[in-house]
């Protein structure tokens, strides 16, 4: 009969196999150590090659840095977007002069990546970038922006002068899909309509206002009551709509923001901005490359150690 395992006997159960992993972790610790101890030249040597190859690797040409803008979709989805971006994941990309045939940067931009923009307070406004992308698109407290994305690529320092081509060509392969023009084409006429309507109201808006303030039936005249001879006066204070003409305004201008930059169905609110942190930092490079230094010495350390019993298994 097998016996039944309750939460606190997997809870002892995994107590004893994580407690089991830190004594083999910690044998394996102290066998390196005797290695390094007895074939010092062996581990020393290896661990030299591979701190000179982490300074050949983060040579100053050969840093990589990301690159990272904010995208306006005027009228495409996420999903439009996510499609036609597909191909320049790959790396293909469009000539930014004659968009004809497709041209390959393959060894200058790489590692295309798309990150949700946040609204916290979903007032239209960007508050931060979800680079850890710990958002949803359920998630009612950090709101992911249906019109805006972070676009990001990697290059290195020595094709930091392609940037602004590489910029060209991306907006160039973004805008020539089909789909995404078919609802920038209805995304711009709806556009336009609003910014006219905006427009109307606020001229309506001021002349009704003006009607408001300056004509005598805006201040409240007496009202009689003659059933006991009193007559009662209102306030003759006039109300000012400023909060309404403010608020109409405000959305105007967000409105037109939108018409300024709806020129395509993808444009970016600023060229690319160089992340000033390298991905491949000398001091993250040196203490990786050393580790791997370390183990690759005491690999090849443990090989000669155990050369007899591997030639004899090899005799076999």
């Amino acid at each position: 009969m097998e016996k039944e395992m309750n939460f606190f006997d997997l809870c002892a159960a995994c107590g004893r196999a994580i407690g089991r992993l830190c004594v083999a972790c910690w044998h394996l610790l102290g066998r390196m150590i005797r290695l390094t101890y007895r074939y010092w030249w062996i581990v020393l040597t290896v661990v030299a090659l591979a701190i000179a190859a982490a300074l050949y690797y983060t040579r100053r040409d050969n840093v990589t840095f990301k690159m990272e803008a904010v995208a306006l979709l005027n009228g495409p989805t996420i999903q439009q977007f996510e499609q036609a971006y597909a191909a320049v994941r790959t790396g293909c990309l469009l000539p930014p002069q004659a968009p004809i045939a497709p041209y390959v940067w393959d060894r200058t931009a790489r590692s295309f990546d798309t990150f949700r923009v946040i609204d916290c307070l979903d007032d239209n406004t960007a508050d931060y970038i979800d680079f850890r992308c710990k958002s949803t698109p359920a998630d009612t407290l950090n709101v992911q922006m249906k019109d805006r994305l972070c676009l990001q690529f990697r290059i290195k320092a020595r094709d930091m002068h392609l940037v602004p081509e590489i910029e060209q060509a991306l907006l160039a392969t973004l805008n020539a899909d089909p789909a995404m023009n078919n609802s920038y084409v209805a995304y711009l006429k709806n556009l336009n309509e609003e910014v006219a309507f905006n427009h109307r109201q606020a001229i309506k808006l001021d002349s009704l206002t003006s009607a408001y303030y300056f004509t005598p039936a805006s201040a409240a005249a007496p009202m009689n009551y003659n059933g006991n001879g009193v007559n009662f006066y209102g306030d003759r204070r006039i109300r000012l709509f400023l909060d309404g003409i403010y608020e109409q305004h405000e959305h105007m201008q967000m409105v037109d923001y939108r018409m300024q930059l709806a020129t395509a169905p993808v444009v970016l609110e600023n060229h690319f901005a160089l992340n000033p942190k390298p991905v491949n930092s000398r001091r993250k490079c040196l203490v990786i490359f050393f580790l791997l230094g370390w183990m690759g010495g005491c690999v090849l350390a443990e090989i000669i150690d155990k050369r007899k019993a591997i030639g004899a298994w090899l005799k076999q």
